[in-house]
C-alpha cells in the first residue's frame, strides 16, 4: 500500500534489537526506510544467535538507556529523523520491584528515558513534521500484582503520550502509543514458557492466542502513516480483546 511506503524516511527504534522493537525495525525497512536501532549489546553480531533478533540491514548502535548520565549527555547525531519509536523496556520479577532500587531501575528505563529521549529528538521531529511512537503495555489499564514499577511506568507512559501529543501538535509532530497485550517476547517468557500460566492467560483472551511482534509492528507503521494523519495522543490497545 502506497500509504505505508516509507522510502526516503529515516527511522530510529530504541530497543529495536529484539521482540516488538526488532519486528518494527524490520517492517519499516521492508517498506523502504533507512532504519537505526539501539540495543544494549556491543555489536549487532552479538544478536546472531537470538531467535527474536534480525539485524540484517539495520544500522546498530549500543546504548544503555538505563544509564541516566549517558542519556543526559547524548546529543543526536542524525541530520534528519522522521520517526522515533521508543520501545525500550524492563521488568523485574520475584518481588524485586517492591524494593526501591528495583523500582527506580524499571522507572529509569520505562519512563524516565522515554521522556529524556523524546525531548532529545523533538527538534529533529519538528523539523521533519515527524512522528513519535511510545510503546507501552496493556498493563497501563489494569493492575499487575507482582510488578508495581512496571505498572507505574507504563501507566506513566500512557499519560506522557497524551501530554506530549497535545504540546507538540501545533508544531506538526504527532505522538501516539501502542499498548501490547500478551505477545511472545523475552519479557513475557515467565508466562509463555509456563504451560499452566499460559493456559490461564489464553482463556482470558477472546481471540484465543498470543499476539505476534509482527502484528504490533503493523500497528506502529499504521500510526506513523498518512492513514493515521488525523490521529494524535492515542494509545492503541492491541491485546486480542483481553480487556474487553
Amino acid at each position: 500500500m502506497k500509504a505505508l511506503d516509507y522510502s526516503g524516511k529515516t527511522v530510529l527504534v530504541v530497543g529495536g534489537s529484539s521482540g516488538i522493537g526488532n519486528a518494527t525495525a524490520q517492517a519499516y525497512q521492508a517498506q523502504g526506510a533507512t532504519v537505526h536501532v539501539w540495543g544494549t549489546r556491543a555489536a549487532a553480531s552479538d544478536y546472531a544467535e537470538d531467535e527474536q533478533s534480525n539485524m540484517m540491514g539495520l544500522h546498530y548502535r549500543q546504548f544503555d538507556v538505563s544509564d541516566a548520565a549517558a542519556v543526559d549527555a547524548y546529543r543526536p547525531e542524525f541530520d534528519v529523523l522522521d520517526i522515533v519509536v521508543l520501545c525500550q523496556g524492563a521488568v523485574l520479577y520475584k518481588r524485586q520491584e517492591f524494593e526501591m532500587d528495583g523500582f527506580r531501575k524499571v522507572l529509569e528505563v520505562n519512563l524516565m528515558s522515554v521522556m529524556a529521549l523524546a525531548m532529545k529528538f523533538y527538534p529533529l521531529l519538528e523539523a521533519s513534521k515527524g512522528n513519535l511512537v511510545i510503546v507501552g503495555s496493556s498493563a497501563a489499564f489494569h493492575a499487575t500484582k507482582g510488578n508495581p514499577a512496571y505498572n507505574a511506568s507504563k501507566t506513566g507512559a500512557f499519560g506522557l503520550t497524551r501530554t506530549l501529543a497535545q504540546a507538540w501538535a501545533p508544531f506538526g509532530v504527532r505522538v501516539n502509543g501502542l499498548a501490547p497485550g500478551m505477545v511472545e517476547t523475552k519479557m513475557t517468557t515467565v508466562t509463555t514458557r509456563n504451560p499452566a500460566r499460559l493456559e490461564t492467560t489464553l482463556e482470558k483472551i477472546p481471540l484465543g492466542r498470543l499476539g505476534t511482534p509482527e502484528e504490533m509492528a503493523g500497528t506502529v507503521l499504521f500510526l506513523t502513516s498518512p492513514l493515521a494523519g488525523y490521529i494524535t495522543g492515542q494509545t492503541i490497545l492491541a491485546d486480542g480483546g483481553l480487556l474487553l
